[in-house]
């Protein structure tokens, strides 16, 4: 499985859940604060390991299961995870259901 690829001057990073590496088989605790929060760890260590910097991020897709419970929450996250006027464009979704009964997913391109 790949986590991102490359194409051009862009590396198009697949969607992260909020699991821990050494236990891909559950989410987190602690509700959407806490998924937000390893999800962003997990897409930070994906571009770690492909020489990618976060702040270069240009476009962002989030999956909520519960937007309208939600969305305020992660919002905050998010925003608090980039250098001030360093946000990335943006699309958030609501979702019927997530693989392991997660409550967030985000996938990335970024440019190198």
């Amino acid at each position: 499985m790949s986590h991102a690829v490359r194409a051009g001057d862009f590396l198009f990073v697949t969607g992260q859940m909020p699991t821990r590496p050494e236990d891909a088989t559950r989410c987190v605790p602690g509700g959407i604060e806490a998924q937000t929060r390893q999800v962003i760890a997990n897409l930070q260590a994906v571009l770690a390991g492909c020489g990618a910097a976060w702040q270069r991020t240009v476009m962002a897709r989030i999956y909520l299961r519960d937007f309208a419970r939600d969305y305020a929450a992660m919002n905050a996250i998010w925003e608090a995870a980039f250098p001030p006027g360093g946000l990335p464009a943006r699309t958030t979704l609501g979702v019927t259901g997530l693989a392991l009964d997660a409550l967030v997913e985000v996938d990335l391109v970024v440019a190198l």
